[in-house]
């Protein structure tokens, strides 16, 4: 199966993508953990996409492409799919994705929406800072991703739903009930 986890930061796309990911025997491919594995290391990548992480904003197109198409392709090869965490997050970049994996024959299959009121997303996120000390976690850039992503992502919830590939589970309940949910989904 190949599909992509798509929801506000702190819906749980990371916790499911690894749960779906293990279920399915696939690779978990998720952007902002390449991401910051770079900025970790202190390559070029990385130094050129810290400002837009620790802001909260998106970080470039052509600098995501570049670390996630490789390790999506290389999964669709070796294992037959993967589980997309955190990519694509605009129209424009699915439809580039599409271009590109369609003859690979690496194209999404599935695309997992995980509905998350916002008062539980920015409570989430908070946590979150609490007990890893993210330098994105704070108020003031939780606001701003929930911003972009209202602008930028969501449109991506209408164009799967007319690609007919779009499931949307409620991603509040335990992890466990979720996982279970996107399961009988797909």
């Amino acid at each position: 199966m190949r599909l992509t986890m798509l929801g506000g930061p702190g819906s749980g796309k990371g916790t499911q993508g690894e749960r779906l990911a293990q279920h399915l025997g696939v690779p978990h491919i998720a952007s902002g953990d390449l991401l910051r594995a770079q900025v970790r290391a202190r390559t070029e990548v990385g130094r050129r996409v810290s400002d837009y992480l620790d802001a909260g904003q998106l970080v470039p197109d052509e600098v995501v492409f570049d670390l996630v198409l490789p390790a999506v392709l290389a999964a669709a090869e070796e294992s037959g799919g993967y589980v997309l965490d955190g990519f694509p997050r605009s129209v424009a970049q699915a439809i580039k994705v599409e271009k590109l994996t369609v003859d690979a024959g690496a194209q999404l299959e599935r695309v997992v929406f995980l509905v998350v009121p916002e008062a539980e997303l920015v409570q989430r996120l908070l946590d979150r800072a609490a007990a890893s000390g993210r330098s994105d976690d704070t108020l003031e850039v939780i606001t701003d991703r929930l911003r972009v992503f209202k602008t930028e992502t969501t449109p991506l919830v209408d164009y799967y739903r007319a690609c007919g590939i779009l499931r949307t589970v409620a991603g509040n309940g335990p992890a466990d009930q979720v996982t279970e949910e996107i399961l009988a989904a797909l």
